[in-house]
């Protein structure tokens, strides 16, 4: 019986060493902001949103153009794995 994530932690490479995370309740969620905001700007030097939806009264914008890596992790409540 496969596991199910509770979360995706989202790691951004930028441009200069910096390194950022931001969490998705779902891989959809993610897909959903990646096709229509990154994607569609992977040049762009203007700031688009990046949402932060666990941590109240923060927001991040970056440039499309600085993001040079991007790790996708499933994160699980459990960490104990019990093979049946």
């Amino acid at each position: 019986m496969p596991r199910t994530p509770s979360e995706y932690a989202i790691h951004l490479l930028i441009d200069g060493g910096h390194r950022e995370e931001v969490r998705f309740a779902t891989i959809q969620e993610f897909q959903k902001w990646y096709t229509s905001e990154l994607v569609s700007k992977y040049d762009s030097s203007e700031f688009i949103n990046v949402p932060i939806k666990n941590i109240q009264g923060e927001y991040m914008v970056v440039r499309p153009s600085s993001i040079l890596a991007i790790r996708v992790e499933p994160v699980f409540a459990s960490s104990v794995e019990r093979d049946y």
